[in-house]
């Protein structure tokens, strides 16, 4: 059936508003900072045959891999068995998942007793069990990192609002009001998608909503194909290392192959380093989003929506039992690290087809702080995601102090922080004046956070990279600087790993310092005003 194409418009924007309305909901009913405040989670619209037809721009790694996820879930429970009232749930990284803290959720939606579609949520959650509050960076599987929830339906009524489901994860997690309380934001989230579903096939008709979803995957399938033939053919080859594997051994390689023949692209990471026995792997479901991600935001418009349509014409091969597809039950938890050279890899590879659409490597590195302390109430868990500086681009500078382009999280306020965890203080939250690449165009700036500990008996745990090898520059621009955390007791300079997990005493000051950008260029041919400009900013740059 055809659809005018002013329905065709309408349908469109209505349903990306509605993914966009989901997000909202999400992250205004949430309990935890980390979502309420810093936004880890994500929402989409699946239509009835499960493929992701809209999306809330929120985080590009989940919303990349929610059709794997929803997939490994039909294996199990097939679309025409599923009622009215069910949800289906997952966070298995070996099930179309990625790390445990991430739980998709799935309600499907009906309409005159049919099923019209899928909405689709995701969160961060900031605590599920495991070996150490909020994050145990000493995982040695992928069971000391939490509770594993396989693909599995469950009733809303029955088994949620109290149920046995409710009471299982209720038991098995530090923070259980926090835990339930965003998992009760997810399902109303997917309600609201769900009525938003409902009202335009109300106003349109089955036929009319089935035929404009279809439309809306082959747009975007039409336009990734278009921009991957202005590329030119040829076979691209990138590399990115990670610092170590997180027990300091030697750096970790990451491989990409990048075939573009006509309208179609295949990418291979053969040769890339075999799977750690910490948790810096990356789940298949994550490697494949994130390549695909790299692509779509060098060849094509911001204009094209990301949704399954987008996936036609990329093919992803990555070995089984390597770092970017490892075998159970290896630990998981730090998948975004070597997820973000994957991003460095293929961009990389495309920096040879298309020079003038890439950008020098940024921080791009997701750098996970939890702080946690246990009072007799119980646990408060602080984790944050801090980002870096971006990489210079060929007409611009790398933007400063903002999450990665995978994660894309905000900061948790300083005063929400104040609020919600009294056992430590915030001091300082400043930018890295030095930490940006010179070039014609600089490198983002990094930041600074000082957290002054006000109570006994605190835990850190964290993991990061970019503490041993520095962003490059491109084209004659300097590197980024390095990143570095420390902790400040008495008159002693404690130097942490970028991986660790350390017991922290009252009056300690813990010293977080992320990494920046790479440089654009020759520093030599940077314009007048720019230096004008970065003399009254304080910024000198980096140039090591």
């Amino acid at each position: 059936m055809g659809v005018s194409p002013v329905d065709q418009a309408v349908i469109t924007r209505a349903l990306v508003a509605a993914a966009d309305e989901m997000g909202v909901k999400l992250i205004r009913s949430a309990h935890s900072p980390v979502v309420r405040e810093a936004q880890d989670c994500s929402a989409a619209i699946l239509d009835r045959d499960g493929r992701v037809v809209a999306q809330a721009e929120l985080i590009p790694i989940q919303l990349g891999s929610i059709t794997h996820t929803f997939k490994a879930c039909l294996k199990h429970h097939p679309l025409d068995t599923l009622k009215d009232g069910d949800f289906l749930i997952n966070n298995d990284p070996y099930s179309g998942g990625q790390h445990l803290p991430d739980i998709f959720l799935f309600t499907p939606i009906f309409y005159e007793k049919a099923l019209i579609g899928i909405t689709a949520t995701v969160v961060h959650h900031i605590d599920l069990g495991g070996g150490a509050p909020g994050l145990n960076p000493n995982a040695a599987d992928v069971h000391e990192e939490g509770i594993t929830i396989p693909p599995s339906r469950y009733s809303i009524e029955d088994d949620w609002k109290g149920g046995p489901f409710e009471r299982l994860i209720r038991a098995n997690v530090r923070m259980p009001d926090a835990t339930i309380g965003d998992l009760n934001a997810q399902f109303a989230a997917n309600a609201v998608g769900g009525e938003r579903l409902k009202d335009l096939h109300r106003k349109f008709g089955e036929k009319t909503m089935v035929s404009a979803m279809q439309e809306m995957l082959n747009y975007s399938e039409r336009r990734i194909r278009t921009a991957i033939s202005n590329a030119p053919d040829g076979t691209f080859n990138g590399k990115a290392w990670l610092d170590d594997d997180g027990n300091g051994g030697e750096p970790v390689l990451i491989k990409a192959e990048v075939v573009i023949n006509d309208d179609q692209i295949i990418v291979d990471f053969k040769g890339s380093s075999e799977q750690v026995r910490t948790n810096l792997n990356s789940p298949f479901a994550s490697s494949v989003s994130s390549a695909i991600a790299c692509i779509k935001a060098v060849l094509t418009d911001p204009d094209i929506p990301f949704n399954e349509g987008a996936e036609r014409a990329i093919s992803v091969n990555i070995p089984y039992g390597s770092i970017l597809n490892p075998k159970p039950p290896a630990p998981v938890r730090a998948r975004l690290i070597p997820s973000y050279r994957v991003v460095n890899a293929v961009m990389g590879a495309l920096s040879q087809a298309v020079p003038e659409r890439v950008i020098a490597p940024g921080f791009d590195t997701t750098s996970v702080s939890c702080l946690s302390h246990r009072k007799e109430t119980g646990y408060n868990i602080y984790l944050e995601i801090f980002g870096g500086g971006f990489g210079a681009g060929p007409n611009n500078d790398g933007c400063d102090a903002v999450d990665s382009m995978l994660s894309n999280c905000s900061n948790i306020p300083i005063e929400s922080m104040e609020s919600d965890y009294p056992f430590f203080r915030v001091e300082d939250y400043s930018l890295r004046s030095t930490s940006g690449g010179d070039g014609k165009n600089r490198g983002g700036m990094g930041f600074q956070r000082i957290y002054k500990i006000l109570k006994e008996d605190v835990t850190f745990a964290t993991y990061g990279d970019r503490f041993k090898i520095a962003p490059e520059g491109i084209e004659g621009g300097f590197p980024g600087a390095k990143a570095e955390t420390f902790v400040e007791r008495g008159g002693q300079k404690i130097q942490l790993e970028s991986k660790q997990h350390f017991s922290l005493l009252e009056g300690d000051r813990l010293v977080v310092r992320t990494g920046g950008g790479g440089g654009y260029g020759d520093p030599k041919n940077r314009s007048r005003d720019q230096k004008k400009q970065d003399l009254l900013n304080n910024f000198t740059g980096n140039i090591s």
